[in-house]
């Protein structure tokens, strides 16, 4: 591991501590002052960076056969694990599925992934690794809503004694998961880009400086989850989506890439690395959307990070040999 990424996440870490300390020291006031900031970044932040990376995204331009190689079995894990956490949905509540599938999947790609990617695989392998980033959230977090709201709309009704039809039900899911804070911007992002308008400059600017935002206060809030919830009670379920996300995920990604699609060299390098990151903070802030896991999400996104240290150079001598 080279010691510009080394440095990276010791920057990850020192922010996150330092999110860990305003929330012991009570700097920003009492209560659960964590999920007020991360309201403010899914409500605010990220729909403006999700709205202005989709409308600016060159869709022609995109590696689809690469990407196909990433999202496929990505995809397929999150479903996987999706309905494998389906029969303890009972004791942990209806979007708990969801909130395990997409922290097991979900990785840090900007934060920690941009700076792995350029620092190893340069300007070409940066390239792969940002039209991934484009469609990561994109793709990842609106099957996650999709699932969760399929749920809630099915314990809703069971809760009310309301027996709703399949097609009453679906309706309710297609509603309230295009009337969402990630989808909705996602979706509008795409029908600006499909009409080939151009972002005035002003719209621009201002959604770039919203979109800034979203690191920092990610990490900070991670720290201050840390602090509230803390880790006991969520240290197993953070060690498998640890294991999930660090080993078998990206152990998949290389199968399907390598052997099933046919990829080698730098392309495959970079999905296979970025399968392998850790879990990325949109994970928790997905967990505390729906006030499900945020404690076991949040030692996840920690946990996974610490041990990303071990596994990332484990990964690279791997490739290094597959060539």
């Amino acid at each position: 591991m080279s010691l510009a990424i080394f440095f990276k996440l010791i920057a990850i870490f020192a922010v996150v501590a330092l999110g860990w300390i305003a929330g012991r020291a009570r700097w920003l006031g009492r209560g659960d002052v964590a999920r007020v900031l991360a309201n403010a970044a899914f409500f605010l932040f990220i729909p403006a960076l999700l709205f202005r990376t989709t409308a600016r995204i060159d869709l022609s331009a995109m590696p689809w056969v690469t990407l196909a190689a990433f999202f496929a079995p990505a995809l397929a894990f999150m479903l996987a694990v999706y309905f494998g956490m389906r029969r303890f949905a009972g004791s942990t509540g209806a979007a708990s599925p969801s909130v395990r599938a997409i922290s097991a999947t979900f990785g840090n790609t900007v934060q920690l992934g941009i700076p792995m990617a350029t620092a190893l695989f340069g300007e070409v392998g940066l390239s792969v690794h940002l039209a991934i980033v484009s469609l990561h959230a994109l793709t990842l977090l609106t099957l996650a809503t999709a699932l969760v709201e399929l749920d809630l709309a099915r314990a809703h009704a069971r809760d009310a004694g309301v027996d709703h039809s399949l097609a009453t039900t679906l309706l309710a899911t297609v509603r309230n998961t295009v009337i969402h804070p990630v989808v909705l911007p996602v979706l509008v992002g795409l029908v600006f880009n499909l009409c080939g308008w151009a972002l005035p400059a002003l719209v621009d600017e201002t959604l770039l400086l919203l979109a800034l935002a979203v690191v920092p206060l990610c990490l900070v809030v991670i720290g201050m989850s840390l602090e509230h919830y803390g880790i006991k009670g969520s240290l197993r379920g953070a060690i498998w989506l640890s294991v999930a996300k660090l080993v078998v995920l990206p152990a998949l990604v290389l199968l399907v890439g390598h052997w099933v699609v046919g990829l080698h060299g730098v392309a495959l390098a970079v999905i296979v690395v970025c399968a392998a990151l850790p879990v990325g903070s949109n994970a928790l802030l997905f967990a505390q959307r729906y006030a499900t896991l945020e404690a076991e999400a949040t030692a996840g996104i920690v946990l996974s990070t610490f041990g990303f240290v071990l596994t990332a150079p484990l990964w690279l001598l791997l490739l290094g040999r597959i060539g």
